[in-house]
């Protein structure tokens, strides 16, 4: 169904009842009769059944998108009119079909979502204008996905606003089922019923949506990726608005959608986005929230690898990481697998407007370190108490030696250091790399801390030997302190490379991507020729569709050979029955 301009019709009395009329209106000059006739026109849209209502709400879409704190048509009836003609649109299929009218809901529901975005007054004055009904009729599913984006935004927006959280709160258990449904299936919905049809089979309309009606096939395919990220998007920040007040947790910490959490990317392109991480983030600063996070291992996992990645939300996965160890009820349960990750952080200086953010680390993890020691079954990880063991003698003891030595002393490690690195390069070119790690190993723990330069070299030295080893997370974690020491603004070029191809050897896709990204980009135009590989396939396994694409191959494939079965099945029966008849 194209956008087409629709002839213009007129009622007994000769006056015009399509959208050219509604646009005069806007023309008039005098303040008084515009605001009349505006909220006749708002009061009798719903009422009439023309064919130029898609016209008038694109354009009072247009208007609410760059004009979302303009107080006129708020103040005339336009969420009264919008709940009205959404609540036709689920109800009366028939008038849905005729004319463009199937463009109507989506159109109502985002004029609905613009202007309560920033303006709690107007988020109350569309409550009381009965707007939470018809929405939550779209978030149920009664339309399509295009819609169900559209009523998410304006869902969220009126949960965010003290004023009206209330009003939703009414629905919340119906709101946080649906809102979890969503986000754990939307990318499925979007690319079975998009995505993964050719461009006859598409609904027209959702084509229109997505390109304006501009733009071929692959536009789509990039626009229908844009707005499947979004409709994940607005559903956590939907959840975040129930959690960061601890409504329903309950229902938000079921096992399986924390799990789902870990791989949703929801808001990528905004990092102030809740996304999994962010709503992972929201629930460690609730006691049950801290409890079911605690107890899936699986999760604890993922924050680690996010939090020692260049993810844009490094800093939320190692918040999350933080509350957890605070907190003396899940701090034994998650210390064995955290430990290990947040010790590689501890020489990180600012991440994203907080300092010192590697001292809060060492002081969380080594603040009851003689308690641990003493009690080693709450360690039962010998590689978390090895780093515990390694990080209290960098931090504590060593920093307390190296502040009595002399500057003789001092050069005297220094020239030392330099000659075991120098010693650990021959071995590595000589191809015995184990030897080589040993003096480089031999090399850091002389080199002086406040030789950040040297010990940046001496990481990402060993980290390439572990990496010929096959050791993923020894490079993983020997490239984290290097780019610890380097800081986030001029981050070791090398490092970066040598832990995405440790992540892509661990199978870890995003972690491996975000880090070639930030290699690629401290390159500048000039791009290695052997990352353009490694770039490629974590671009493929990363792909918003990726699982969905996964899952109807899968599908398909499984039908195939049910129906080759069946097929096998008959003819084996068919022959019996001649056998039958050839012996009768």
């Amino acid at each position: 169904m194209e956008f087409q301009i629709p002839e213009i019709s007129t009622n007994k009395t000769g006056h015009n009842l399509n959208c050219s009329c509604f646009f005069c209106i806007l023309s008039e000059t005098v303040p008084s009769v515009r605001r009349t006739k505006i909220a006749k026109y708002f009061k009798q849209m719903p009422l009439r059944n023309n064919q130029e209502h898609v016209l008038v709400l694109s354009g009072i879409w247009k208007i609410a998108m760059t004009k979302p704190n303009d107080p006129e048509f708020p103040s005339l009836g336009i969420f009264t009119c919008m709940a009205k003609l959404i609540s036709k649109g689920v109800t009366d299929r028939s008038w849905l079909l005729r004319h463009q009218n199937i463009y109507i809901p989506y159109y109502a529901a985002h004029i609905i979502g613009s202007y309560t975005m920033m303006k709690p007054k107007f988020a109350k004055k569309a409550v009381k204008s009965s707007v939470v009904q018809p929405l939550l009729e779209l978030l149920r599913g009664k339309l399509k996905w295009v819609e169900q984006r559209a009523a998410l935004r304006a869902m969220g927006h009126l949960a965010s606003h003290e004023a009206t959280f209330e009003a939703i709160k009414a629905y919340e258990v119906e709101i946080i089922e649906a809102a979890t449904n969503i986000a754990s299936t939307c990318m499925n919905k979007v690319y079975d019923d998009f995505v993964g049809l050719k461009k006859t089979e598409r609904l027209k309309y959702h084509r229109n949506l997505l390109t304006r009606g501009f733009g071929g096939f692959e536009l789509e395919n990039r626009k229908a990726e844009e707005w499947a990220s979004q409709l994940q998007c607005w559903s956590l920040f939907l959840l975040h608005c129930f959690a960061c007040r601890q409504r329903s947790l309950r229902l938000i910490c079921k096992k399986k959608f924390l799990k789902d959490l870990c791989g949703m990317w929801g808001g990528l392109s905004n990092p102030s986005s809740p996304s999994g991480i962010g709503l992972l983030k929201t629930l460690c600063h609730t006691q049950m929230g801290r409890e079911s996070i605690a107890s899936l291992q699986e999760v604890v996992e993922s924050l680690c690898h996010v939090s020692r990645s260049s993810d844009e939300r490094q800093h939320m996965a190692i918040e999350s990481l933080m509350q957890l160890l605070i907190d003396p009820v899940t701090r034994y349960k998650v210390i064995d697998t955290a430990a290990p990750a947040l010790a590689d952080l501890v020489e990180l200086r600012d991440l994203k407007g907080k300092y010192k953010v590697g001292k809060a680390i060492m002081q969380v993890l080594l603040h009851d370190y003689h308690k641990i020691k003493v009690r080693e079954f709450c360690l039962n990880s010998e590689r978390s108490r090895r780093r515990l063991e390694e990080l209290w003698d960098m931090k504590v003891e060593r920093v307390k030696r190296e502040k009595v030595m002399s500057v003789q002393e001092t050069r005297e490690k220094e020239a030392l250091s330099c000659v075991l690195k120098q010693e650990g390069s021959e071995r590595f070119f000589a191809g015995e790399i184990e030897k080589a790690v040993v003096k480089y190993s031999e090399a850091l723990d002389l080199c002086p801390l406040k030789l950040r330069k040297e010990r940046i070299v001496l990481h990402g030295n060993r980290a390439q030997c572990y990496l010929l080893l096959k050791d993923a997370e020894g490079a993983i974690s020997d490239a984290t302190r290097a780019l610890c020491l380097s800081g986030v603004a001029r981050p070791h070029s090398k490092s970066l490379w040598r832990r995405s191809q440790a992540y892509d050897m661990k199978g870890l896709a995003k972690e491996s991507l975000m880090d070639c990204l930030a290699f690629m980009n401290s390159k500048g135009f000039k791009i290695p020729y052997y990352v353009a590989g490694i770039f490629n396939k974590q671009m493929n396994s990363t792909w918003l569709f990726a699982s969905a694409q996964s899952k109807w191959y899968s599908k398909h494939e499984e039908m195939k050979e049910f129906v080759m079965g069946r097929n096998r099945i008959d003819v084996k029966n068919l022959s019996q029955k001649t056998r039958r008849k050839m012996k009768g």
